[in-house]
């Protein structure tokens, strides 16, 4: 298939090639946009520009799965309708691995029998299905939601390894 070429992952990743780092409390977390079109990209990244966090493009689904395999994301904004492999079959990707099973997914259309699509993004895990075009306000206040909860469970992950490793160390034998 001779489509529009891709550009590789790694020139949309912050620090492609290094392990993921764990992220403090107030540090900034990982979003991942995923749309075939540049002009949406750039829309979405616009609308959340605002939430200082890092914004990580991909261009496709198979580029989204390549992020996802070098950094943890706190939400994934996912277009439906893209090209090879649409929305849908990305996100039963994501799901089908372990580290990602749990990151949640909002799908987003412009398509207008979005009624079908609703059903299966839920089916798959969606936490949300938006309509294109998209309310500002609103596509920012859910993601907030997302990197907060993102945050938060980093805080409480990391509070239990402190305190595990302090208690195992102080053990009688």
């Amino acid at each position: 298939m001779n489509g529009p070429r891709e550009p590789p992952v790694e020139a949309t990743l912050p620090h492609a090639g290094a392990a993921p780092a764990p992220a403090e409390a107030g540090d900034r977390v990982n979003i991942l946009l995923v749309d075939d079109r540049p002009d949406k990209l750039m829309a979405l990244e616009a609308i959340l520009g605002d939430l200082g966090q890092n914004l990580v493009r991909a261009y496709s689904g198979r580029e989204a799965l390549r992020a996802l395999l070098h950094q943890d994301f706190a939400v994934i904004l996912l277009d439906v309708n893209m090209p090879v492999m649409d929305g849908f079959e990305t996100a039963e990707m994501i799901r089908s691995r372990p580290r990602s099973q749990q990151t949640p997914i909002i799908f987003f259309t412009a398509m207008s029998e979005a009624e079908a699509h609703v059903f299966r993004s839920y089916s798959l895990g969606a936490v949300d299905f938006i309509r294109t075009p998209v309310v500002p306000e609103i596509l920012k206040a859910k993601v907030s939601v997302f990197v907060e909860l993102f945050k938060k469970t980093e805080q409480v992950k990391r509070g239990c390894c402190r305190s595990a490793s302090t208690g195992s160390s102080s053990g009688k034998r």
